[in-house]
């Protein structure tokens, strides 16, 4: 999953929905865990409770860059206040990827690398308007088979060339359309040597989250509510 940004609520109905489909080998964020909703501290507390595998997103680096060095920090205030110094710590400290060799594999082809935006930064984005070509300069020299992320919160599946993108959106904060909570499921198929994947989109506690949002004290909140119920970027 990726994307979570402060929903308490909507990682909630996630964990429900992944409570159907359990077991699984490891569960991963693919980062940006705090900023934009209410709720910044308790989702760290909760990714942390869990021991889930947990990555840096764009917007962890910005909060702790806003804690430590003051930048954007009147930006970011409400969100700096309301996570404790041991959850600035736990987000200071996120590695920026994770890669899973699975049983048989023998070779690049077959790895699974998570990112939050692409296999070199935290901000260029793997966007699916992109040719291939374009996608190809952005994975760059990355040789792994599979390379799942967030950080643009519009699911997609595409090949380019050999290798698999596959975007598995946003937990809190989706921008392709449909509200709904994304998160994927990833499976080893020990014959094929392949990976198969599998979207789940789970519905958002709207109503609820808005209440939170108005009951939180963080900056115009009504421009957050109309952010989040268009699910897109811009219209």
């Amino acid at each position: 999953m990726s994307d979570i940004h402060g929903f308490d609520l909507a990682l909630d109905a996630v964990r429900a929905d992944m409570a159907t489909q359990e077991p699984f080998d490891e569960v991963i964020v693919a980062g940006d865990i705090a900023m934009v909703g209410p709720e910044p501290q308790t989702v760290i507390d909760t990714v942390r409770a869990e021991g889930w595998t947990v990555i840096q997103g764009n917007t962890d680096y910005d909060l702790v860059e806003a804690a430590q060095w003051g930048n954007d920090i009147d930006e970011l205030k409400y969100w700096v206040d309301h996570i404790t110094p041991e959850g600035m710590d736990f987000l200071a400290t996120l590695p920026f990827s994770h890669r899973i060799m699975p049983p048989g594999g023998t070779g690049p082809e077959h790895e699974l690398l998570i990112v939050h935006a692409n296999p070199w930064n935290l901000l260029d984005v793997l966007d699916p308007k992109l040719t291939d070509r374009e996608l190809r300069e952005i994975i760059a020299n990355e040789h792994a088979g599979t390379i799942v992320f967030g950080h643009i919160h519009k699911t997609y599946i595409r090949h380019v060339g050999a290798t698999l993108l596959v975007d598995v959106s946003g937990v809190g904060n989706s921008k392709d359309g449909d509200l709904r909570s994304k998160y994927g499921i990833l499976t080893w198929d020990e014959n094929t040597l392949r990976w198969t994947v599998e979207i789940r989109r789970v519905d958002y506690p709207l109503e609820a989250t808005e209440a939170e949002i108005r009951a939180s004290g963080m900056p115009d909140p009504e421009k957050v509510i109309r952010k989040l119920r268009k699910a897109v970027y811009h219209r």
